[in-house]
């Protein structure tokens, strides 16, 4: 049996020489934290699977396997283990770990010996102390004497005279096994929590070439107290079902709402297919420390096929008392002849442009969501300064209790020495209304039963207006 020093000051432990009580035997078959192989599959939602191929000794027989090093977020009942010639009677997850203040917490009852020394001599002093609290401070008795310890730049130290049962160094998968002698390799599996990842893009944009370079990060986060040692990491985009978070009705939707996708694609990226999602393989092997974050490139381009546009959206027929100023986006197509065709897990893309002494400089940013291959994209950075749209509404007129006409302008100016294309969307209630243009100042498109589009060119320090009438007929 050993003894153990709590050092009051530094809250350090160390092991001292044997006390005279013999040691006492250790029933377990403790097995070393070194894996054979390690292997991280992180998913977007705070989980990863851990896979940790271990040599084990066993000592034949029935007997405790411990198996350090795990996963502090550990979800205990996805462990699986398997070994040849092994059968699994019991397992138990051991996360209590050592540190002083549990060292102290379990020894509330216990004796244990307080060593004092004098800075000035170096002499020591011992006295048998029995722990009485640890609530807000650590209360003992020595003798008849009711003392709180405390650091009073004395140099004190506590031996224990045992490690607590189940106080682990790290945590620990203990294993009662049935299991032949030998040595051999098992394997064992479990979700972990604590562990998630997210995508980062910092793009490149040449407005005058209308090129655009992409470069993706995954930004892996291990909050665990587990640090995973040469492992091989591959990271999970989509959306993995977990029973725990299922949610219906209205929180779906925004799930699986793509933000920045006009269009959704038709082309297969070359990121490998698992169940309904990609995962992606990090190069070569990691060490990814506890509470670390880590940075890992997974998407490079060069040469996308970008085009800056100007949008406005009007909600109804709305009419506004001041300018706005219209959207500044950048569209592009994720496809193949585009100059990406990869499949773009969600994040958030950070946009930068070289002004005229070639310095890049910061423009915007757009959270996306999933984005397959072949989707066409359409990423609001901002807003344009000197372009501005006012919407007005000139007249509204019922022509009976099911028909309104409805005559609008919108005022579009360019305070910029270069001309733009501005467009403008016309949303309507298509779902309970018909719509039929009477007439406009220029030809319109439907994108839907909902929108009406206008392209306007604007010339640089100038001004478009553009008119219409529409009827409106109610279908109730």
């Amino acid at each position: 049996m050993k003894k153990l020093l709590l050092t009051i000051s530094s809250l350090t432990l160390a092991a001292c020489a044997p006390l005279s009580v013999a040691d006492e035997p250790d029933p377990t078959n403790a097995q070393p934290d070194v894996s054979e192989k390690l292997a991280l599959t992180i998913y977007g939602d705070g989980r990863a699977l851990v896979e940790d191929v271990r040599a084990i000794r066993f000592s034949g027989g029935e007997e405790v396997i411990e198996l350090p090093g795990v996963s502090s977020a550990i979800l205990p009942q996805s462990v699986t283990v398997k070994a040849g010639n092994m059968e699994i009677i019991e397992q138990n997850f051991d996360f209590d770990l050592l540190t002083p203040a549990k060292l102290m917490e379990k020894a509330v009852g216990q004796y244990v010996e307080i060593v004092k020394t004098n800075p000035a001599t170096g002499e020591e002093t011992r006295e048998t102390a029995k722990v009485l609290s640890v609530n807000n401070g650590v209360v003992i008795q020595v003798e008849d004497r009711i003392e709180v310890l405390r650091d009073d730049n004395i140099p004190t130290r506590v031996v224990f005279p045992k490690v607590p049962e189940n106080l682990r160094a790290s945590p620990t998968l203990s294993l009662r096994v049935d299991a032949s002698s030998g040595s051999r390799e098992a394997n064992m599996t479990y979700i972990s929590g604590g562990m998630n990842w997210k995508s980062d893009y910092v793009a490149v944009f040449n407005e005058d070439d209308k090129v655009m370079s992409l470069q993706g990060w995954a930004t892996i986060d291990n909050t665990t107290n587990t640090t995973f040692h040469d492992a091989e990491i591959s990271v999970v985009a989509g959306h993995v079902g977990n029973a725990q978070n299922r949610r219906g009705g209205f929180n779906n939707y925004n799930n699986n709402y793509n933000r920045g996708q006009v269009r959704g694609g038709i082309e297969a990226g070359s990121a490998e297919r698992i169940g309904d999602n990609y995962i992606y393989p990090l190069p070569g092997q990691t060490t990814l420390a506890s509470k670390q974050k880590k940075q890992i490139s997974f998407v490079d381009a060069d040469a996308i096929t970008a085009e800056k546009v100007y949008e406005y959206y009007n909600n109804g027929f709305q009419g506004q008392n001041n300018p706005i100023n219209v959207d500044s986006r950048i569209a592009f197509s994720n496809s193949s002849d585009g100059g990406l065709g990869e499949a773009l897990p969600a994040g958030t893309v950070r946009v930068y442009a070289e002004d005229k002494n070639g310095k890049a400089q910061f423009i915007g940013e757009e959270a996306i969501g999933h984005i397959a291959a072949g989707s066409d994209i359409s990423m609001k950075i901002g807003e344009a300064f000197d372009i501005t749209v006012k919407p007005i509404v000139v007249r509204t007129k019922n022509i009976s209790s099911r028909v309104t006409e409805i005559e609008m302008k919108y005022e579009v100016r360019n305070a910029s020495n270069k001309p733009v294309e501005v467009n403008i969307y016309q949303n309507v209630y298509g779902r309970w209304n018909d719509f039929e243009m009477l007439e406009e100042s220029q030809e319109h498109r439907r994108r839907d039963d909902n929108t009406f589009i206008w392209m306007l060119e604007v010339p640089a320090e100038g001004e478009t207006n553009l008119t219409f009438k529409i009827r409106q007929t109610s279908r109730w």
